[in-house]
């Protein structure tokens, strides 16, 4: 309570004419942060419901929460297991200094020595993501003398949750940089965006440093050790024997046999135990967080399910066809859903309902559209298989579209309704 009265008694110091009125969005922010406002609506014009937009915010960061557990798990496995292979028992520089205040081993099968490994390396992009994305927030919101908007803390950690472990910590603060304002608030924003913000950062980082993003070498968090993802080897199964370390194979193997060959099975690759984004490599958290997000409504299940069946449908006539020349064409749909980032961008990334479609109808064909250019991505294009986020961004800027041909649609059907 001594909190509250706090703020209340200089409450008047941020308002309008008040000797800290430029800070007074970042008060309102903080304000609003902590406790509902004073005020509420009133009278028979207004439609009252809990689910304001902080609830909204707070439940999808909730929903994301087991992902990025699961994340801090796997980074930690990943890099302590390439300790052991290579035979080093500890790492050096600040980071070993903080794993060394939380364990005293690098063990790959204690819970908790993969756990502060993986926080060793999660926590600081995520620390420097809320830091710079919070600055440009708060800028903008005083410039525009508007509330701090709640819409950050999803951005800030699905932009974290969707890089490289690896990855340098002035490149995080480049990328959520560019997010943030070049694809959010230059448009206005929280509300008036129409690209993906943490995609956006995402994008521009990969396209800006692609050898920080991208490669065998960024995945898991040891120097000098490579490790390639499941995803590289459905492209280039003949990888799979520099990797593993095998002799040469005399047959052609198929994109599925080269996963199996370095040891990642389906159910390894369903619950996360493979390289990868830090937090996008359990599609049994993801699920977790996809059932929250259905059954509070914040999501949308048209968009899930149409993602899903494009992918499906066009894995399916590549099966059917087939190519030597290209063995992802073969990889079965049930591996497709399960490496790279589709099940991470199906559940967080297509249903932000900002850049999304909002029609009932625009949704059903904006998640298949995502589906279907996922796969054309992936397989087309084998010199980027990871089509996730390309194909949300590309649909990103077709919802509108999208909607308007939905409406327009509905509304010539009603004037031949009522003509008749």
């Amino acid at each position: 309570m001594a909190l509250r009265d706090f703020f209340q008694r200089h409450a008047s110091k941020f308002e309008k004419n008040g000797p800290y009125q430029k800070w007074g969005a970042l008060y309102r922010g903080v304000w609003l942060f902590l406790y509902s406002p004073g005020r509420v609506n009133s009278g028979r014009t207004h439609v009252r419901d809990g689910m304001d937009l902080k609830r909204i915010m707070i439940f999808v960061w909730l929903a994301v929460l087991p992902a990025t557990v699961m994340g801090l798990y796997n980074i930690g496995l990943q890099a302590n297991s390439a300790l052991a292979t290579v035979g080093q028992e500890s790492i050096e520089g600040w980071r070993g200094a903080f794993i060394q205040l939380l364990v005293a081993s690098y063990s790959p099968q204690n819970i908790w020595d993969n756990l502060a490994h993986g926080a060793a390396y999660f926590l600081p992009v995520y620390i420097v993501t809320l830091i710079v994305g919070g600055f440009w927030e708060i800028l903008f919101a005083s410039m525009r003398n508007k509330e701090i908007n709640e819409g950050f803390l999803v951005t800030s950690i699905l932009f974290a949750l969707t890089l490289p472990p690896t990855i340098p910590l002035w490149q995080v603060a480049l990328g959520i940089s560019f997010g943030v304002v070049m694809a959010k608030e230059v448009f206005g924003g929280t509300g008036r965006n129409f690209l993906n913000p943490a995609l956006a950062g995402r994008a521009f980082l990969y396209f800006a440093y692609p050898a920080n993003m991208s490669g065998d070498a960024v995945w898991v968090a040891v120097d000098g050790y490579s490790g390639a993802t499941p995803l590289a080897l459905a492209v280039n199964p003949s990888a799979a024997d520099s990797v593993s370390g095998a002799s040469p194979m005399g047959d052609i193997i198929s994109s599925s046999e080269a996963i199996e060959s370095i040891g990642v099975s389906w159910l390894d690759a369903f619950l996360g135990f493979l390289p990868g984004a830090m937090g996008e490599t359990s599609t049994l958290a993801i699920l977790f967080g996809a059932a929250f997000l259905l059954y509070t409504r914040i999501a949308s299940w048209r968009i899930m399910l149409g993602m899903l069946l494009g992918m499906i449908g066009l894995v399916t006539l590549f099966n059917l066809f087939g190519s030597n020349a290209n063995p992802i064409a073969s990889l079965p749909a049930y591996w497709h859903f399960v490496i790279g980032g589709f099940a991470f961008g199906m559940v967080f990334m297509a249903t932000d309902p900002v850049s999304a479609a909002m029609t009932n109808s625009g949704q059903w064909v904006y998640g298949i559209l995502i589906g279907m250019l996922v796969i054309l991505i992936r397989v087309i294009n084998p010199a980027y298989p990871e089509g996730t986020m390309l194909a949300i961004l590309f649909a990103n800027l077709t919802a509108p579209l999208i909607d308007y041909i939905v409406v327009q649609a509905n509304i010539k059907r009603r004037i031949r309704r009522n003509a008749s």
